[in-house]
């Protein structure tokens, strides 16, 4: 038997609601053997319910006289969905899949060939290249019978620490959950330690000068659905001795080659602004000051033209160009067994997408956030067009899977499916932490009841299995 995923947690037992388990919630016999076909049988039919909501509020507000309370109450009534109830399980080996090709992603991604290829559709700003790597890589992927398969890349992946947090509010339903449960004390301190990487490896690897001011910024942040967890890095960082701020990117101004807030020098950002390229006005500071390296901005501008442009994924899709660009054996190998095959959509082969478009997902090349992303089977005539007319890349329609949860008596003897999608964050080409999503709908949303983040936990896997 493997090792459990080192950073995969569990969850369960009852909320503090007033919602009851049903006396068959816990941990269903017999299992598979294998632990690929274990996970997928829990998730359909283990009905234990896992956030323990006082241990969140804990989790959430801190404790003593720097309490923030309040805080919990306000984010459920705000946004009721961002947590699930439940947990979701995976194989290890499908764990296992998922951190070799992060590890993959990171040797690629080095090859100068590669950064030829890909820089040549890039933005002018991501040829320059800083010493740091760039915070928070999201790989997303659904699960299917050939294994996990990679949906995108994200360089500004919300909800690490929002999951972090999640998986320390979890309890076992029953003793076998609770054998295969992970630890998921440190999560935090990683987080942490990133960022600090960061700061060093922006200084070539020397620690001769401490971190003192972050700044952590998005376009109105007090009105992004994530907004509490800006609060929760800003408490982090605090704690920890760093002076800390959310801002807009106009509230930053630069002089003197030095990043200001106000009257306070930046010493780095962490960026979670979807202007990936630093083009809009409201961002001139900030590329002023990350071009110069007066201050860090992780992630950065490169990182996300090496990893997240969507048109990458039709080079990654294709064993052939990788050989030709000096992509080892082993790292093509995972990734054809891990990435769908991706085309570019040219209006010329218009009629060709609309045949085949059942197949496939239609995204925008520049596109986050599963804005103007659809699934073919469902585009009516007028939106294939816009498809035709925009710069698009078509991936291989790959289904979630799904968790079954258990809502009450009335629908379906008291259960309901959920879609699922699986986010490894990453740093460095490690993964740190792997969480889900749980949805109904054509994407990923928190606005389905029962939905939102989940913490993951690993099945493991016998010896053979490896």
């Amino acid at each position: 038997m493997t090792a459990k995923h080192p950073h995969s947690f569990s969850t369960v037992d009852s909320p503090s609601g007033s919602q009851a388990i049903p006396a068959s919630a816990g941990f269903p016999q017999p299992l598979p053997a294998d632990c690929r076909e274990a996970a997928a049988h829990l998730n359909r039919d283990c009905a234990c319910l896992a956030l323990d909501h006082e241990a969140l509020r804990r989790q959430l507000e801190g404790q003593g006289k720097d309490a923030d309370s309040g805080f919990y109450q306000h984010l459920r009534q705000t946004r009721p969905h961002l947590f699930s109830d439940t947990l979701v399980f995976v194989g290890q080996a499908h764990l296992d899949a998922m951190a070799a090709l992060a590890a993959a992603m990171e040797k690629v991604t080095a090859l100068p060939a590669y950064q030829e290829a890909v820089l040549a559709w890039g933005p002018e700003i991501a040829r320059f290249a800083p010493p740091y790597a760039g915070v928070f890589l999201g790989y997303d992927f659904h699960l299917s019978a050939a294994g996990p398969q990679l949906i995108e890349i994200n360089t500004n992946a919300g909800g690490g620490l929002l999951n972090a947090k999640l998986a320390q509010a979890q309890r076992a339903c029953c003793g076998d959950v609770a054998a295969l449960m992970g630890d998921p004390a440190g999560i935090e301190e990683t987080l942490l330690q990133m960022f600090r990487e960061e700061w060093r490896l922006a200084r070539g690897g020397r620690d001769d000068a401490p971190l003192r001011r972050i700044a952590i910024v998005d376009t109105a942040p007090a009105e992004q659905y994530l907004a509490p967890e800006f609060e929760l890095f800003r408490r982090l960082f605090e704690a920890h001795g760093i002076a800390a701020v959310v801002a807009d990117p106009a509230d930053l101004s630069y002089r003197e080659r030095q990043l200001w807030h106000g009257d306070q020098p930046v010493d780095l950002v962490y960026n979670r602004l979807t202007d990936f390229a630093l083009e809009e006005p409201a961002s001139e500071a900030l590329r002023q000051a990350y071009l110069d390296g007066s201050a860090v901005v992780t992630p950065h501008p490169r990182a996300h033209a090496l990893f997240a442009d969507k048109r990458n994924l039709v080079l990654l899709s294709d064993p052939e160009a990788l050989a030709a660009l000096g992509v080892s054996e082993a790292s093509r190998q995972v990734l054809a067994a891990t990435i769908p095959a991706t085309r570019l959509v040219r209006a010329a082969d218009g009629e060709h997408w609309w045949r085949e478009r059942k197949h496939w997902f239609f995204k925008p090349a520049a596109g986050f956030g599963s804005r103007a992303a659809y699934r073919g089977d469902k585009i009516t005539k007028r939106v294939f067009e816009e498809i035709l007319a925009g710069d698009y890349v078509a991936q291989a329609l790959v289904p979630p899977s799904e968790r079954r949860i258990f809502s009450g008596p009335a629908v379906d003897h008291g259960h309901v499916h959920l879609k699922l999608d699986l986010r490894c964050y990453a740093y460095r080409g490690r993964v740190q932490l792997t969480a889900a999503r749980l949805y109904q709908g054509q994407t990923t949303n928190f606005r389905t009841a029962g939905g939102g983040f989940a913490s993951v936990l690993a099945v493991p896997c016998r010896e053979e299995e490896k």
